[in-house]
């Protein structure tokens, strides 16, 4: 399947020549930061190439740098409360008493080398004598 990538029409070509600061075309906060009122000062759009054949639209999409349309006209901090008060007390450590039963990835346990051992008494023998009379018989 080959994909085509589509050019921008002549409405979408006027809109990313626009250049401009975003307060221009639209109100936006007074605290907005500087960044989403330039969007020009956005570096690194478009810099990889990948071959057409495996470009999927959302590469295409996001290869682009963004216009003044595109940019958020609010800022809205949220509060950092939690994090800072994580990093004065630490992260929650549970101090509880442990009951669960962990198995050594090095050690076999007692009962089953046990349970091994009375398999090779028991069946141990009998898989010798079976392989013997096998061998007396061809």
């Amino acid at each position: 399947m080959v994909t085509t990538l589509l050019q921008p029409t002549g409405l979408q070509a006027d809109m990313e020549d626009q250049k401009g600061q975003t307060s221009d075309f639209y109100r936006t906060d007074p605290n907005l930061p500087q960044r989403f009122n330039n969007p020009d000062s956005f570096q690194g759009y478009g810099v990889k190439k990948i071959h057409p054949l495996y470009r999927t639209w959302n590469q295409t999409y996001g290869s682009k740098t963004p216009t003044v349309h595109e940019m958020q006209t609010q800022f809205k901090v949220t509060s950092h409360r939690f994090s800072e008060l994580q990093l004065q007390s630490g992260m929650y450590k549970d101090h509880g008493f442990n009951t669960a039963l962990e198995r050594s990835k090095v050690m076999v346990s007692t009962e089953i080398q046990n349970k091994r051992l009375q398999h090779l008494r028991h069946y141990g023998n009998q898989s010798k004598e079976h392989h013997h009379q096998n061998s007396i018989t061809q």
